[in-house]
C-alpha cells in the first residue's frame, strides 16, 4: 500500500488557544518516508495531560502546526522492507511518547531509548534526522520508526492498551525500578490518568500496601475499588501527616504544581525510601528543603516515559494479570470537547479517542 492511498487528517493546534478545545481538522505532512518506518492506520488515541501541556505551549514553545497523541493503537497499512521487531500490514501496533532516538549512544543501546544523550525524538511535536517533523494520533493515520512500534498482546483490548503507551508506561517503569513487590509498601500522590496506573501497577507487582494521597475524599471510593488499602485526603484530615510518617518504602508523585507540599510527602517515607516524581510543573522550579532529605535518609528521584522493551513487558504483566485501566472511549470527532473535559478533571481516568470509520 503506497502512501498515496491515505490521508495524514488531523487535530491541529495553531496557537496556543487550541489547549481550549480550539483545534482544527486538516491535513499535514508526516515525516519523509524510511524504510524503517510503519504507517499506522490509527483507531484509538488516548488523552493525556502532556497533550494539553504542548497544545498552549506550557513546557516552551510548540511547534505550531502539532498534532498532540502519543497512545496510539490501530492497524499497520505500510510496513519498511527494514522494519524492526517482526511487524506486518494488519498487525495491531502501538506508539507510546517516543518515536525516535539516535540509536548509537549508550543508553540507546541498553534499552534506556528515552534518555538518549541527542535527546528523544517525540511522537508529536519533535524533529527527525531527516528533517521531518513528528504529528500524534488525533487523527487518521501516523508515521514512526519501527523501532518504537509495539505490537500489542491479543489479550487487551485497543481501547485499554492505548493509555497504557504513556501513562501506563511511565508509572509501570519506576516502580518497577524501585523495588515494588512483596514486602515494599507503596504511596501514590494523585489519582488521574497516571496514578489510577501506578495503584492497579502496584497490585499487581504484588506490593504489601498501598496509599493513595490526593486533595479531598471525592475520589476515596475510586481507590478502594481500585486494590487501594488506605485513601488520605490531605485537605480534609488535620493530622495526616503525623498519622501516615514513615509508613511506605515508595512513593510515586503524579502531582505537577511546584506548590506541592513536598516535605510532608518525604515525611511519609521509611528511612531511606523514594520518591519519585513523574508530573513537570509548569508553574516553576520544585524546590525541596535539604532537612527533609537527610533527616530520614530520604531519596529522590525522576522517571521519563518507558522505553520500547519495558513497554513490551508492561504488556506481559497487563495481559498476564489481566490489568484493566478504567477507560471512557469518546468520538475523534468530539476531541475538542474531550481536551476540555480532560483539563476540567471529569476524566475517571483516561480518555481514549476512537475513530469511527
Amino acid at each position: 500500500m503506497g502512501s498515496q492511498d491515505y490521508k495524514f487528517e488531523g487535530w491541529l493546534g495553531l496557537d496556543s488557544d487550541s489547549a481550549n478545545g480550539k483545534m482544527v481538522w486538516g491535513e499535514f505532512e508526516p515525516k519523509p518516508w524510511e524504510e524503517t518506518d510503519i504507517d499506522i492506520k490509527v483507531t484509538h488515541c488516548g488523552i493525556c495531560g502532556s497533550d494539553l501541556h504542548t497544545l498552549r505551549s506550557g513546557w516552551g514553545p510548540t511547534l505550531y502546526p502539532c498534532c498532540v497523541g502519543h497512545e496510539i493503537v490501530g492497524i499497520a497499512v505500510r510496513v519498511g522492507s527494514k522494519a524492526e521487531g517482526g511487524i506486518q500490514v494488519g498487525d495491531r501496533v502501538g506508539v507510546g511518547a517516543q518515536s525516535g532516538s539516535c540509536g548509537a549512544c549508550d543508553e540507546c543501546k541498553n534499552g534506556n531509548e528515552q534518555y538518549c544523550v541527542k535527546g528523544m525524538i517525540g511522537t508529536y511535536n519533535g524533529k527527525y534526522p531527516n528533517g521531518g517533523k513528528s504529528y500524534g494520533g488525533y487523527a487518521t493515520y501516523n508515521r514512526a520508526p519501527s523501532r518504537f512500534v509495539i505490537k500489542i498482546p491479543d489479550e487487551i483490548p485497543s481501547h485499554l492498551a492505548a493509555p497504557m503507551l504513556c501513562a501506563g508506561a511511565t508509572t509501570y517503569v519506576p516502580l518497577k525500578n524501585n523495588g515494588c513487590g512483596p514486602g515494599k509498601r507503596v504511596g501514590i500522590i494523585g489519582l488521574g490518568g497516571l496514578g489510577h496506573f501506578a495503584l492497579l501497577w502496584a497490585k499487581a507487582l504484588g506490593a504489601d500496601y498501598i496509599v493513595v494521597i490526593g486533595r479531598n475524599s471525592n475520589k476515596k471510593d475510586d481507590a478502594l475499588k481500585l486494590g487501594a488499602d488506605k485513601y488520605v485526603a490531605t485537605n480534609d484530615e488535620e493530622n495526616w501527616v503525623k498519622e501516615n510518617s514513615r509508613s511506605v518504602d515508595l512513593l510515586v508523585s503524579s502531582a505537577s504544581s511546584s506548590k506541592m507540599p513536598i516535605s510532608d510527602y518525604l515525611s511519609l517515607l521509611r528511612v531511606g525510601g523514594t520518591l519519585i516524581q513523574l508530573g513537570v510543573p509548569e508553574d516553576g522550579p520544585l524546590s525541596v528543603p535539604a532537612r527533609s532529605l537527610i533527616r530520614t535518609g530520604v531519596n529522590i528521584g525522576g522517571s521519563l516515559i518507558g522505553s520500547p522493551s519495558e513497554i513490551r513487558e508492561m504488556f506481559d504483566l497487563a495481559a498476564r494479570k489481566q490489568v484493566k485501566p478504567w477507560v471512557q472511549e469518546r468520538p475523534m470527532k468530539d476531541a475538542n470537547q474531550a481536551i476540555v473535559d480532560m483539563e476540567e478533571g471529569k476524566a475517571r481516568y483516561r480518555y481514549v479517542l476512537v475513530n469511527e470509520q
